[in-house]
């Protein structure tokens, strides 16, 4: 059939194309939107060395033997070659009985096709240089074992041979020169076989249409190859379908997937095979489409295709990441045929569960394994948090000598950076710089963020200014800037984020609007989230489920709970991480009762929990009644019996943290004397932060004594210590905590509070005169404390860490950060609207009460956001009920 398509034909034509011109193996950017014309821009070419065939033979005619063949013997050996696929010895022995007969082509295409199955491709290409008249099948079978060998250059090489020869391709020829073009990409050149085969008529035959739009979906140009399709007769065979599925599940559109797939069972001619339903199943992976993929694995079971390896595989994906540990288990259990996939897909999902063990399990009980299986485990331990144990696995693959891949040096990055330590990290760096693997732009992006994490400002500041100019900075951006305000350099990632924004160097795509509207949350930027929603929302980015979830946090964050609401509703798909970002904003409002109200729905709707939703839905029962403590210690229990979740230290920490914080006390110490392992410091610190709460200086000395003996150089038990004597009136034992921490060098983590004013955050530390306003900021506290007082504010100088007299106390006591940052706040803010305030650790006692008394003296609304969540002030109370 004729097609709109008509890509020049004339590259085909001697003299062929130089080796050196080919492109490497990545996909150029998608062409210009066109309805007339074909004109993809052209990708960069790098040179890429050609393969040489090196033998210890001459290449000379094989057949040269001028006795004829008996029927009989010819048919033997071509029997014998059928049977050599998997007995390269056979082969070789065929091929030497095959020197002593008359030339024959058949024979030695028939000797070629088995060399190439049984991967000899250089003793193929001898034989085929020997033939003294090859054909179209010899050129055919040559080209094909070049493409699939990853010789796509000589490939191409031998197909312009063959024309200048006067041979003209067939359709299996197409075929083998797209899937070449395919391997590297090369999409002028492909455009120029579809071309030929155009001119030819061929592209009325299925399997090279198919060729020509695997090749345009591959390379980024899946327009035309739906183009393409549509114009088939009957939309081509079964293959043709599978084609242009696997393009839109290769571009995230999985709706038209599901569409195309209805498409397919009212059309006649066509019957759905196993790639249709691996394909759809990898859909319904990519689209948590849980229910469209439990109706995708009844019609596999109705058709008999269950069983088949490629569908089965694509079950264990799909419930892996939609089902349950149960649904996984079975599936893999049922499977009648296993390869390394479905083992590599069981590990994925086991540590998808949370279930480490079990897919350390998976892994050691693996028949045969490759760096895939080794990379599953890696990120499995990596999205677990088990920074140390995928360094281990590193170590191992290296001392195996297992290939090592750009995903495995990007999680073993990833890993540092989850270890936060410095050392560790920098030998990684130095192992990847020394191999020359820092040159890749993923494992450079991951390096650059590895270093934010592990406190290397400077060293990240480097690779940033270093990376190559031609390269996207985006991803980059993003990393530096959200490393900046990771640690605490807040003034820096703004500053860099509105030069490369007005630069219009910075593309704002859904990963860089995810990252930023989560800086923005951190930070407490509300006015900038909001730009950047309006952003996404102009450029259909709410549609992508990372950047919806990404905005409702952004706004739970800032003050705004309503608005996260009012997006969550929006947004047309939910995954698991939406409903937990929900329950989170809850909790950091202490709405305890709203945040089990949307528990409810989840249950009711059937959708299944995390280990961190537990973790959310626990805490939660802090900011509720007494009377839902039962149900917290319901639904603690039921974890690992109804939701197949393992109860884990942070389980543990929450469920003490509930009942520690409704004065059930003996009942926390007790589970914590039965935990099934070794409690570890965060179970203690719950605990510790109770008695705080519930001022039982009694159990709160034992307690601390178990995390010093654990944790003996961590300065933050002493703090807490410190602070239980001093809520229970016990100023000497207070300060002898104190006392002790400055006698072994413990200094407590800085607390820093801001304020953003103009689309400018002001910062403070304790006593901090860096500020440009500050003699204001000083006279204005001043005025203040002194109304404060009259209204009843007394000064808890046992706030104070330092060694000095009790009038000194009180002068470091009332330029504490937050009282700082809410003073400027007072001086800049227009009146009536409330004062905001982001503080990074807790709120000292004395803060606290600070704020209450000023938001009657002021009659101002204070609004604070420190570690445990929010502080509404107003008329001299605090929405935490004194409670944090």
């Amino acid at each position: 059939m004729n097609t709109v398509f008509h890509p020049t034909i004339a590259a085909l034509s001697p003299p062929p194309r130089p080796l050196s011109q080919y492109p490497p193996k990545s996909p150029p950017p998608p062409p210009p939107h066109s309805s007339h014309s074909l004109s993809p821009p052209k990708p960069k070419l790098k040179p890429k060395t050609p393969l040489t065939f090196s033998t210890s033979l001459p290449l000379q005619p094989l057949f040269t033997t001028p006795n004829p063949n008996p029927p009989s013997l010819f048919s033997h050996l071509l029997s014998l070659l059928r049977h050599s696929t998997r007995h390269a010895d056979l082969a070789r022995a065929v091929h030497a009985s095959v020197l002593k007969l008359e030339t024959d082509t058949h024979l030695g295409n028939a000797l070629v096709s088995a060399y190439l199955k049984l991967g000899l491709v250089p003793q193929a290409y001898r034989v085929f240089e020997s033939l003294p008249s090859p054909n179209v099948v010899s050129f055919t079978a040559i080209v094909s074992g070049f493409a699939k060998s990853g010789w796509e250059q000589q490939a191409a090489e031998l197909f312009c041979r063959m024309r200048r020869s006067g041979i003209e391709p067939n359709e299996y020829s197409f075929v083998a020169m797209l899937t070449a073009c395919i391997r590297v990409f090369d999409l002028e050149l492909g455009q120029q076989v579809h071309g030929l085969a155009v001119k030819m008529g061929y592209l009325d035959c299925a399997f090279v249409s198919n060729a020509v739009m695997g090749l345009y979906w591959k390379c980024g140009c899946l327009d035309y190859a739906l183009k393409l399709f549509e114009e088939m007769p009957h939309n081509g065979d079964i293959a043709s379908w599978n084609t242009v599925m696997a393009g839109l599940v290769s571009e995230g559109m999985y709706d038209e997937v599901f569409d195309l797939l209805r498409q397919l069972l009212r059309s006649e001619g066509c019957v759905v095979d196993n790639i249709t339903l691996s394909t759809v199943l990898t859909a319904c992976t990519g689209n948590n489409a849980f229910l469209e993929g439990q109706g995708v694995h009844a019609y596999a079971v109705k058709t008999g295709l269950e069983g088949d390896l490629s569908v089965g595989n694509a079950l264990i994906g799909l419930y892996g990441e939609c089902g349950s540990v149960k649904d996984v288990a079975g599936m893999f259990e049922r499977m009648p045929a296993r390869d390394v996939i479905t083992w590599t897909e069981m590990i994925t999902a086991y540590m998808g569960f949370g279930l480490v063990e079990l897919g350390v399990e998976m892994f050691d009980q693996m028949p045969e394994r490759n760096s895939y299986s080794y990379n599953a485990l890696m990120a499995g331990f990596c999205r677990n948090g088990e920074g140390l144990r995928a360094l281990d696995l590193f170590m191992k693959m290296m001392e195996e000598g297992v290939e090592l891949t750009e995903f495995t040096l990007s999680s073993v990055v990833g890993a540092c950076g989850l270890l936060m330590d410095c050392k560790s990290s920098e030998q990684i760096h130095g192992f990847v710089i020394k191999f020359g693997f820092d040159s890749n732009v993923c494992i450079g992006a991951a390096l650059l963020d590895m270093c934010t994490r592990c406190g290397r400002m400077g060293d990240a500041t480097k690779l940033f200014h270093q990376w190559p100019t031609e390269q996207e900075k985006s991803v980059i951006l993003t990393s530096i800037i959200c490393g900046y305000a990771r640690n605490g350099q807040l003034d820096e990632a703004i500053s860099i984020f509105d030069r490369y924004q007005s630069e219009g160097i910075m593309v704002m795509d859904e990963v860089a609007s995810t990252s930023l509207l989560g800086l923005c949350g951190t930070i407490g930027y509300h006015e900038l989230g909001k730009q950047i929603h309006s952003h996404a929302v102009k450029y259909g980015f709410l549609a992508d489920v990372g950047v919806g979830n990404a905005t409702i946090s952004m706004y739970t964050k800032c003050w705004n709970m309503d608005e996260g609401i009012k997006i969550f509703g929006m947004m047309r798909t939910h995954d698991i991480v939406s409903w937990n970002v929900l329950l989170a904003g809850y909790l950091l409002h202490r709405r305890g009762d709203e945040a089990l109200a949307v528990w409810s729905k989840m249950k009711m709707t059937g959708i299944k929990p995390d280990k961190i939703t537990f973790i959310l839905i626990i805490s939660a029962h802090r900011h509720t009644n007494s009377s839902s403590v039962d149900n917290c210690r319901s639904l603690f229990l039921s974890m690992k019996a109804v939701y197949d979740i393992e109860p884990t230290p942070e389980h543990f920490a929450s469920f003490i943290g509930v009942l520690g914080y409704w004065g059930l006390l003996d009942e926390a110490e007790d589970t914590i004397n039965k935990m099934p392992f070794k409690p570890e410091v965060s179970v203690w610190r719950a605990l510790l932060d109770s008695c705080r709460i519930r001022m039982n200086t009694a159990v709160g000395k034992k307690v601390v004594k178990r995390i010093l003996a654990m944790e003996p150089k961590d300065p933050s038990s002493y703090i807490l210590l410190s602070n239980l004597y001093s809520a229970c009136g016990r100023w000497d034992c207070s300060e002898m905590v104190r006392d002790d921490m400055r006698k072994r060098g413990f200094r407590k983590h800085p607390g820093r509070s801001w304020f953003i004013h103009n689309n400018k955050i002001h910062p403070f530390y304790a006593r901090d005169k860096s500020h440009p306003q500050v003699k204001d900021i000083y006279s204005a506290l001043e005025i203040l404390i002194v109304e404060c007082m009259k209204a009843g504010y007394v000064p808890d100088t046992s706030f104070v860490l330092h060694e000095v007299e009790e009038h000194q106390k009180k002068d470091f006591l009332y330029y504490h950060s937050a009282k700082l940052a809410a003073t400027y706040g007072l001086l800049t803010n227009n009146p009536g609207k409330p004062i905001r305030v982001v503080k990074n650790i807790l709120l000292c006692g004395d803060c606290h009460t600070f704020l209450k008394y000023l938001s009657i003296v002021a009659k101002r609304a204070i609004h604070v956001r420190d570690a445990s969540g929010f502080h509404y002030f107003s008329n001299g109370q605090c929405s935490c009920k004194d409670y944090w």
